[in-house]
């Protein structure tokens, strides 16, 4: 061993000439590259996580989902109600003539004494002419004027299943309940108000739209 030989060095770092060898610590600049970068990674993720929680409390969140999907597309129209819908007359606005066409005797004054409870004004009340008489087949015919097949004619057939609906001639606004030979009944309350009921609703118009979100 060589009077320069450090004390406890031997084999590879044994000096056999004029220099020393450099003594040098392990470079450690690569594991302190790889924690710089994962602790700038948690930290992002950190701030990210706040920014969201900050977003949840104060509802900033919802505004921003709200406002972004829905920014870039048309909204889809839903179906909207026509505004021309028809006004249809309360039973009390109408005027009912019920007619007997079958050979069934009182027939015609105990369906309108029914009309009369459900709220219709009755008019004539009688057999039928010899041009509807035992020749009017199914549950009845209902006449009135061209503008009541839309309106008040409807509103009756509530009350009468079944019932053939005719515009005739006439000019005044009352209505005509001609029996037929297959009429048994008023159509059940309940059944004839659903019906009346659903009269009223508007039908919906679908609107097209450009794009759907």
């Amino acid at each position: 061993m060589s009077m320069l030989t450090p004390p406890g060095m031997g084999g590879k770092y044994r000096i056999t000439g004029d220099k020393y060898p450099r003594m040098r610590r392990p470079r450690r600049r690569g594991r302190l590259v790889v924690a710089l970068v994962a602790s700038v990674a948690a930290l992002g993720l950190v701030g990210w996580g706040t920014l969201q929680l900050i977003g949840i409390f104060t509802g900033n969140d919802d505004k921003a989902s709200a406002a972004g999907p829905k920014a870039d597309c048309a909204t889809k129209a839903s179906p909207s109600a026509s505004a021309s819908a028809a006004a249809y007359p309360k039973p009390s606005q109408i005027t009912v003539n019920v007619f007997n066409a079958t050979p069934r005797a009182g027939l015609a004054k105990k369906t309108a004494d029914a009309l009369k409870k459900r709220g219709f004004k009755i008019g004539d009340v009688g057999n039928a002419t010899k041009e509807f008489d035992k020749k009017v087949k199914g549950a009845g015919l209902l006449l009135g004027r061209t503008s009541a097949m839309s309106t008040s004619l409807e509103v009756l057939g509530t009350q009468v299943a079944g019932a053939e609906t005719r515009a005739d001639g006439r000019k005044g606004a009352d209505v005509d309940l001609i029996i037929g030979t297959e009429f048994k009944s008023l159509a059940k309350k309940a059944d004839a108000d659903k019906a009346l009921a659903a009269l009223g609703k508007p039908q919906p118009e679908p609107s097209s739209s450009k794009k759907a979100c």
